[in-house]
């Protein structure tokens, strides 16, 4: 009896591959997955520009919660008045800190970030 050895050999299409490609994609976690420049370059600037605005927007809105909640409580319910007004008082300075706290954050992460965007930059326009 005559032993043989048989080989088959099946090439995916390139569908197949490129689903492939996307499931392998899914299941990669974010921070292996090389990052280009570019990518790098713009992730870096949202970081520098969204901070500052969620803080921002976070001490304006508590703040005005804050001065309405006062303002109900000296207008509506007059007996509470030795509540009511501080809590506009809390609630004015709380809401008037929104903007220079907005600059603050944005001039730190620009100094923290400034060199590396700068460096990404020249290297993205050199290429």
């Amino acid at each position: 009896m005559e032993e043989k050895f048989e080989y088959e050999y099946k090439s995916h299409s390139l569908e197949e591959k490129n689903e492939i490609k996307s499931i392998k994609e899914q299941y990669i976690e974010k921070d292996k997955m090389p990052e280009s420049k570019f990518e790098r370059l713009r992730s870096l600037h949202s970081k520098v520009q969204s901070i500052p605005i969620i803080y921002g927007l976070t001490f304006g809105i508590v703040g005005t919660l804050l001065f309405g909640t006062g303002l109900t409580f000296f207008l509506e319910w007059a007996s509470f008045w030795y509540i009511g007004i501080p809590f506009s008082i809390l609630g004015i300075v709380i809401a008037l800190f929104a903007y220079p706290l907005y600059k603050f954050v944005l001039k730190n992460l620009k100094n923290k970030y400034r060199q590396e965007i700068l460096d990404l930059s020249e290297e993205l326009l050199k290429e």
